[in-house]
């Protein structure tokens, strides 16, 4: 299906429908995360970071809690959990009410490192977008609000 249309000899184009649209904004999505991912401290790689993100919104969690919020598996979150401490960027307790289970918690040293990963992420986007045109600029903002209702259903 062609989406361009000509009028008076002029083409314009034409919005796509949703099986198009949605197969552009994947591969515009995917290629800013992948990007924004490289805006990164070297220590460590972007599945450690989303662990680090997930104690940071949620708080002291269990290893399982972490498995199950990074859809993997029990062993592979305990072999990210061991990693991390090694770095010491996460903490282990023990559970206040169950003896049997750890919690897991960001020490300073985490923290610090989620701030700056995302210090340098946000600059990065901020310098791209600083080179838009104002109403690119107001069409993203729109989009942002559009994308992040897209996610949550």
């Amino acid at each position: 299906m062609d989406d361009r249309a000509t009028t008076s000899g002029t083409t314009t184009r034409r919005a796509p429908g949703a099986p198009a649209l949605a197969a552009e904004l994947r591969v515009a999505v995917m290629r800013t995360s992948r990007r924004l991912r490289l805006e990164s401290t070297d220590q460590i790689s972007p599945g450690q970071f989303s662990v680090l993100a997930v104690l940071d919104r949620q708080g002291p969690s269990t290893p399982r809690e972490l498995a199950v919020a990074e859809h993997v598996q029990p062993p592979s979150m305990t072999r990210t959990i061991g990693l991390l401490e090694e770095l010491g960027l996460v903490a282990r307790t023990d559970h206040p009410t169950d003896g049997r289970q750890v919690l897991m918690s960001l020490t300073d040293a985490g923290r610090a490192t989620i701030r700056e990963t995302r210090r340098r992420r946000d600059a990065w986007l901020a310098k791209r977008l600083a080179e838009l045109e104002p109403h690119e600029r107001a069409t993203l903002q729109e989009a942002a609000a559009i994308l992040l209702r897209v996610s949550d259903r």
